[in-house]
Formats: structure tokens, C-alpha cells, sequence
């Protein structure tokens, strides 16, 4: 994934967001950061520091000075004795999945793309499915950040607690994350169960699979009634004993197939829409069953190389499916033409604030869409479902709910205001986006 900013342009993964900064830095310590907001305050102008883009919204968009998080990389402590580890907040997450496992060392739970920057991944709520903890942000054990007051502030379950408590997911509204700790635990291997399912067979059978699976992820094909359901199942195995797919097959399903072809396949059909329902069955009845066993991260994570655009909604877990259900019957009553599959996920309830599965089972709901292809009247004809059944939007997919919505569905939704009042009192980190989900 090339860098989102060029010269004085910052742009994201996706396209549909981009700004321009009058000026731009990449610190090389927490000291120059603080420098950087001193000065920003000072001006009474703003300060972001960017990640990797890859947010559809433009949660991390600069109004004046943007910081480069480059410079920011790398593990910096380990405590096998707390067995926690320390990076600094620019680090890819894919190069703290390979430095945990030189180490030994894993998360428990990830999403399925491994680009972002920890501080982007923790502070607009990235998450994987199903584990203990689905949220990367519910993995953190402290953090280090850079207040709008300029103070280089440190958040343990010891010191500045109520920080950490609710900066876990901060969207970028409370300080620049400058150092990440997360627990993690011994490097482990994951057995992926790939499996195609009729539509009627995967709902009915989906509270089934997720009891028994640490991690189900499952996929349907708009215009059909077929599905593919992924299950994650930690083995028993050492670390060396796993069999992953051959590197033949797996270029050919991960990268071939899912890339390549299928990026060609969307291009095509961007200029041949009336084509994607038979193109969806043919590609539905193509889907192969297939089991593998790897490193968890290397399970987890999939290459996506062909760009899109996304909406997500984490729903009450007790109504998902139903929501599911009337998500189809407007799809099916609409003429839109959907290349993408809609992607099901589940999560646990966690502890941080401004997590979409704080305090309840959640479901997550996904809909994609070409990045050429026009998202608008999809989304909003399904964004209403999501919303009237308690929807929280992922923070970093699109979505138009306003401050006035989300504070519906977040009961700690002003402690929240009340940290971001007191920690940046003269809005240094706000942009347009952020004015809009958390309002003055």
C-alpha cells in the first residue's frame, strides 16, 4: 500500500477523502510531537498525525500541519513477565505481527488487513471476530499520547487509569498516540475451515458454528443464495507444525484468484453492471472448500489489493441475523448491482467506551462496493436497517450519523466529551469529521 500523503497531499486508501496541509513533518520522538501540538496551539491552528490511509472516512484529515508516523516505528519493550509489548504508534500492524513472531509472541485477535498504522487501528476501532476480545483497542494494556495541552501523557491501569480507559478508542480526538502497549500471549496456530453454505443452511446454522469456532467470518454473494464461512480454530499444534497451503495454492486463492482476478472482474463489471447477478452465481457456485492450518496472524490476515469502498454496522447480536435478513429483501427489491460480498462477523462484548461492541454481543454487518462503482444509493438505502436496529457505524467506514445519533448508542458517550473537553480543551486535533460525530 503506497503512503497517503504526497508533498503536501494527504489522501486515503480509497480515494473518496484527500486535504491538503500547509505543512507537514514526520517526528522522529514523543518530544517532537509535543512540539508540534505546542506550536499548532500556539497558531490556534490544527495538527494530525496520519496513519495509513486506509479509514474510508476522513477521521484523519489535516486542516493545518499533518505528521508522518514513519518515524515513529518498531517495538520498543518487552515484558515477558506481564507478557505485554510495547511499539511505537506509527508501526505497521503487519510489522508488529512479524516482530511478535520472531519472539514468540502473537495477539489473540485481528482484522483481515494488517496496513494500518497501530495508532489508525486502535483509535478508530479495528477489530477481527469472535476470541476473547474481536478489538485490537480492547487488547491494549496502555498508551502513551500527546495531549492537546502538549502534554506527553502516560495511561496504565496504574497511572492516568480513567485515560486509558476511555483513549483506547479515541478517534484521534483526545492526543497523538505515540507508543502502543498490548498484552499479547505465546505465538499460536490457527486451523481455517473455509466452507461454502446455502443461505438458508449458514443463517440457521450460524449461533452453531460460532460456539464452536473461536473465529467465524462469514461472506454472502448479493444475488444469490450462497455463502462462504470461514472458521479459525486454535490447535494444539507447536509453532512449525502447522500445514499451510502450498505456495502454489496459495497464490492461486489469495492472491490470483482474490486479486487478480477478481479485480479484473470488477473493473469489468463496473462498465457491464447488468452482468454482476450471473457473474455472483457463477462465482458463488465456484467457491471450493478448503482446510489449512498457520501462524494465527498469517490466518487472520489476507492480501486485499483490489480498492473499495465500505460501510459497517456493529448490531445488538440478538436481532443481527433478522437485520441480515431485511438487508437482503432490500437489496433484492432494488436494482443495484452488487459485486462485493456483505461480510458477517461477531464480537464479544468488551469495556472501551467507543467500542461498537461496548457492553453487548455485537454482529458486525459489512458492505462493500467497487471504489469506480458509485456507493451512494446502496449504503443509504441499508444504513436505516443498521441504524433503527441500534447501530454503531465503524469509526473509520462510511457512515452519516452526527454527534445527536451516536449519542443514542453509547451510554458512556459523555465521559467521553468530558476527556476530549479536558484533554483537548482548544479542539487542536478536531477536523470536519470529527465536528461532525462529536459535535463542538
Amino acid at each position: 500500500m503506497s503512503s497517503p500523503v504526497s508533498g503536501n497531499l494527504w489522501r486515503n486508501w480509497s480515494g473518496l477523502a484527500s486535504a491538503t496541509a500547509h505543512r507537514v513533518a514526520a517526528p522522529r520522538s514523543a518530544q517532537d510531537v509535543v512540539q508540534a501540538v505546542d506550536r499548532a496551539r500556539a497558531s490556534g491552528l490544527g495538527v494530525k498525525m496520519a496513519g495509513s490511509g486506509h479509514s474510508f472516512t476522513d477521521i484523519a484529515a489535516p486542516e493545518h500541519t499533518l505528521l508522518r508516523p514513519e518515524e515513529l516505528s518498531g517495538v520498543v519493550e518487552i515484558d515477558r513477565a506481564a507478557m505485554t509489548v510495547t511499539a511505537l504508534a506509527g508501526t505497521p500492524l503487519k510489522e508488529l505481527n512479524l516482530s511478535l513472531e520472531r519472539l514468540g509472541l502473537s495477539l489473540h485477535n485481528m482484522g483481515d488487513i494488517a496496513e494500518q498504522t497501530l495508532a489508525g487501528a486502535t483509535s478508530t476501532g479495528t477489530h477481527g471476530t469472535g476470541g476473547v476480545a474481536a478489538g485490537l483497542s480492547a487488547q491494549l494494556a496502555g498508551l502513551e499520547m500527546v495531549t492537546g495541552t502538549g502534554e506527553l501523557l502516560r495511561a496504565t491501569p496504574e497511572e492516568n487509569p480513567d485515560v486509558l480507559d476511555i483513549a483506547r478508542v479515541g478517534l484521534g480526538a483526545l492526543g497523538i498516540l505515540t507508543s502502543l502497549t498490548f498484552r499479547v500471549e505465546p505465538l499460536f496456530v490457527l486451523e481455517a475451515h473455509e466452507e461454502p453454505m446455502g443461505w438458508d443452511e449458514a443463517l440457521a446454522r450460524h449461533d452453531e458454528v460460532v460456539a464452536a469456532a473461536h473465529h467465524v467470518d462469514m461472506y454472502w454473494f448479493p444475488h444469490t443464495d450462497r455463502t462462504m464461512v470461514k472458521q479459525n480454530v486454535r490447535t494444539t499444534l507447536e509453532p512449525g507444525e502447522q500445514q499451510p497451503p502450498g505456495r502454489l495454492a496459495a497464490w492461486w486463492e489469495d492472491e490470483f484468484l482474490s486479486n487478480t482476478v477478481f479485480g479484473g472482474l470488477v473493473k469489468a463489471l463496473d462498465r457491464a453492471p447488468r452482468a454482476v447477478p450471473a457473474v455472483n452465481q457463477v462465482t458463488g457456485r465456484a467457491l471450493s472448500e478448503r482446510t489449512y492450518s498457520d501462524l494465527a496472524h498469517r490466518v487472520f490476515v489476507t492480501p486485499r489489493r483490489v480498492v473499495f469502498r465500505e460501510m459497517e454496522y456493529a448490531v445488538p447480536r440478538e436481532v443481527g441475523l433478522d437485520v441480515l435478513r431485511e438487508c437482503r429483501r432490500v437489496i433484492d427489491a432494488h436494482d443495484w448491482r452488487i459485486s462485493f460480498p456483505v461480510e458477517v462477523r461477531t464480537a464479544r462484548p468488551d469495556d472501551v467506551p467507543l467500542s461498537t461492541a461496548h457492553g453487548r454481543e455485537t454482529l458486525y454487518l459489512a458492505f462493500h462496493t467497487a471504489a469506480g462503482t458509485d456507493h451512494t444509493d446502496y449504503f443509504a438505502g441499508i444504513e436505516p436497517i443498521l441504524r433503527a436496529a441500534g447501530g454503531r457505524p465503524h469509526w473509520g467506514k462510511l457512515h452519516t450519523m452526527t454527534a445527536a445519533d451516536l449519542a443514542g448508542v453509547y451510554d458512556r458517550w459523555e465521559d467521553f466529551r468530558a476527556m476530549r473537553e479536558r484533554l483537548d480543551p482548544d479542539r487542536v486535533f478536531a477536523n470536519p469529521y470529527l465536528r461532525r460525530v462529536l459535535g463542538d
